[in-house]
């Protein structure tokens, strides 16, 4: 990077006014490599005096939800607004003072020294003390799934404290309303762009979290954020297990007919494993079918998303 370094740190905030001051006046006000520094505060929705408390310390930048979106979108469309601002370097936070800011400056050198598209921070979560065992077990799977569907070796899959080159931003496509970070680091590992993991621990906790009500929401719909963005990047792998699976057991009752049929030699017996032999052999039929037309949609939706990066770097590069 040769021209002038912009950095746009971006805060998604709902009723943050308690401890958004932490946030804000912990954020680095220069840092080595970086020519330029801006916020962008993302109010979703707030009922205190959150915007109010942002623009008493200095906040120039907002986008508004009148109402709450929830986390994802926000992350969706301040990654557009950053753009948009004309971000080199975007750092995600949150309002809830969670993360040290101060560490801001190690989590983009992997950027600033070329080594990264993407950089996520690692809380080590089994050194969190206000974790429950359970947590730490659930974190701890999810991360195990997660790692297993992208290929990846991402240590903290769901940490919201992350940093992503102009160029990385604009090839995410977030879709999903829950679990961005899960889904945004299965489209970067499908995307070949390099993940640098630094370590970052957190800051003592202020207040519980907001995003779920249980661990078995959490559970649940990040199962489906990883099945959905699975299915689109790798639907051959999912549509080819299941025809073989259905092709090997199809295979079983058709030699358990052979076999008693060399037995008792009466061709009209047995028939019912010749039926659900025949099931099995459809299902994995249609798996293989399945499995041709998902994968033709994985290429057109390849082809869409290089075309809406294009049309991205039109708009968005000529904005500012």
């Amino acid at each position: 990077m040769t021209h002038p370094i912009k950095l746009v740190i971006m805060i998604p905030c709902l009723n943050e006014e308690e401890t958004l001051p932490l946030v804000l006046k912990s954020i680095p006000k220069k840092i080595k490599g970086v020519d330029k520094i801006e916020i962008l505060l993302i109010d979703d929705g707030s009922t205190d005096k959150t915007v109010e408390v942002a623009q008493s310390l200095g906040v120039k930048h907002f986008l508004y939800h009148t109402k709450n979106q929830g986390l994802s979108r926000s992350f969706r469309h301040g990654l557009i607004k950053c753009l948009a601002m004309g971000a080199d370097i975007i750092v995600l936070t949150e309002g809830d003072n969670q993360y040290k800011q101060e560490k801001i400056p190690q989590l983009i050198k992997p950027i600033l020294d070329g080594q990264a598209d993407v950089v996520i921070s690692d809380r080590q979560t089994q050194s969190i003390a206000h974790f429950s065992w359970s947590k730490k077990f659930y974190q701890r799977l999810g991360t195990w799934v997660l790692n297993k569907a992208a290929g990846s070796n991402v240590p903290d899959a769901i940490s919201g404290f992350r940093a992503y080159t102009r160029q990385a931003a604009m090839q995410l496509n977030p879709i999903a309303d829950y679990s961005w970070a899960t889904e945004t680091t299965l489209q970067a590992a499908a995307k070949k762009q390099a993940i640098v993991i630094v370590p970052i621990k957190t800051n003592p906790k202020l207040r519980e979290s907001r995003q779920f009500k249980s661990p078995w929401q959490h559970i649940r719909k990040s199962a489906v954020t990883i099945i959905r963005a699975y299915l689109m990047y790798k639907p051959y792998a999912v549509f080819l297990t299941f025809g073989v699976i259905f092709l090997m057991l199809g295979g079983i009752p058709f030699i358990r007919y052979l076999i008693f049929l060399g037995i008792d030699k009466k061709p009209g017996e047995h028939l019912q494993s010749l039926i659900l032999g025949m099931v099995f052999l459809v299902a994995s039929f249609l798996s293989f079918a399945l499995g041709v037309v998902a994968d033709l949609i994985r290429i057109n939706r390849v082809l869409t998303e290089d075309s809406l990066d294009l049309i991205k770097k039109h708009v968005l590069d000529n904005k500012h």
